[in-house]
């Protein structure tokens, strides 16, 4: 069986930038040592990444805190997670959840038996709705979210979003 890791938007901005926090900091480390556990060709790393109107966007209207703009220091991966990731497969994504890496692991999953561990920030955002994606796309397989490995808004929000993935049959650990 291939395993994937999928590592959820690990930017600077998430961890210790705009939209940074405590527990987003203290996960990195945790991050690091997953990542060694597999293949590189085998990890998918989503960005979120704006551009420089965000502002004027649906989400900045929802959300009005410039974070990850293509190009600055908040948009890049950690840089002790950078090195970690030569190899992996990248995917840029403009809103919370990405399509495109939904249906890329899915037609390996078409090819051969997957399981699927994701990781990453935020546990509330962008981890629930690519866990989600996933799950919807392929209910037969495995996916599992690493709880040590993810942080939220709020360590409540942390919480509860794991808690949506228990209920849609995706396991936590």
């Amino acid at each position: 069986m291939k395993k994937i890791l999928v590592v959820v938007d690990m930017q600077n901005d998430f961890i210790d930038g705009s939209l940074g926090t405590e527990e987003a900091q203290t996960i990195v480390d945790n991050v690091k040592n997953k990542i060694a556990e597999f293949e590189p060709e085998n990890v998918y790393v989503t960005m979120d990444t704006h551009e420089g109107d965000y502002m004027e966007t649906r989400e900045g209207t929802y959300l009005p805190v410039e974070h990850c703009i293509r190009g600055t220091k908040g948009w890049e991966v950690r840089e002790e997670l950078a090195e970690a990731l030569k190899g992996a497969n990248i995917y840029e994504k403009p809103t919370f959840g990405s399509i495109r890496l939904m249906e890329d692991i899915r037609a390996i999953s078409e090819k051969e038996e997957i399981s699927v561990e994701l990781v990453g920030l935020c546990t509330d955002i962008c981890v629930v709705s690519n866990a989600l994606l996933l799950k919807a796309a392929m209910p037969e397989v495995d996916i599992t979210v690493d709880s040590s490995c993810c942080a939220g808004v709020t360590p409540e929000k942390h919480e509860a979003a794991l808690e949506t993935m228990r209920s849609c049959q995706i396991q936590v650990i």
